[in-house]
């Protein structure tokens, strides 16, 4: 697999990716899917220096298999060090260690791009994406108790954070949170 900044053509292939986990209710609070039009701004606010957006790719070609974004928390300069990551994988490439990599990655290179937190909001419900986060070294810092309404069913969130001068090991080792 290999992973690179996104480009603007990849915006289609990013949203068809977000938009077909909306149904399982697990990965997004949107409810419908969203238009590329919708994620033209949100798209143009990742720049590669400092909150990217990046893709992967099967290593012998295709189409993306799944993204991982940077995005700013909370919007003020005092939290210029803090991002939030996004991680969504197709259909077809669950399960396959796609999310895996693009989360070692982004452990990684995060203090590249100038950031020493890491923030993950996820559904409390969404125990594959809870795991993902756990071995990658995230810890629960929030739980928000029925925040979210999913038809008709309210839901749970985490907010599972790292600091990135604590952390050991890769996604893939067996760290206890």
């Amino acid at each position: 697999m290999r992973i690179r900044d996104a480009q603007r053509d990849d915006l289609p292939r990013i949203i068809e990716i977000y938009n077909a986990a909306i149904p399982g209710r697990m990965a997004t609070a949107d409810t419908e899917p969203v238009r590329i039009d919708d994620r033209r701004d949100w798209f143009a606010e990742h720049d590669a220096t400092i909150r990217p957006l990046w893709v992967a790719l099967p290593a012998q070609g295709g189409s993306i298999c799944g993204w991982l974004s940077f995005g700013s928390f909370y919007g003020r300069p005092a939290y210029h060090a803090t991002a939030e990551l996004s991680v969504y994988v197709a259909p077809e490439s669950r399960r396959a260690g796609v999310a895996c990599k693009l989360l070692d990655k982004a452990l990684v290179d995060a203090p590249k791009l100038g950031l020493n937190t890491l923030l993950g909001f996820v559904f409390a419900h969404n125990a594959p994406s809870v795991e993902l986060f756990r071995r990658a070294g995230f810890a629960v810092w929030g739980h928000l108790p029925r925040v979210a309404e999913l038809d008709g069913i309210e839901r749970d969130l985490l907010i599972l954070g790292i600091r990135l001068e604590n952390r050991s090991g890769t996604v893939g080792d067996d760290v206890s949170a």
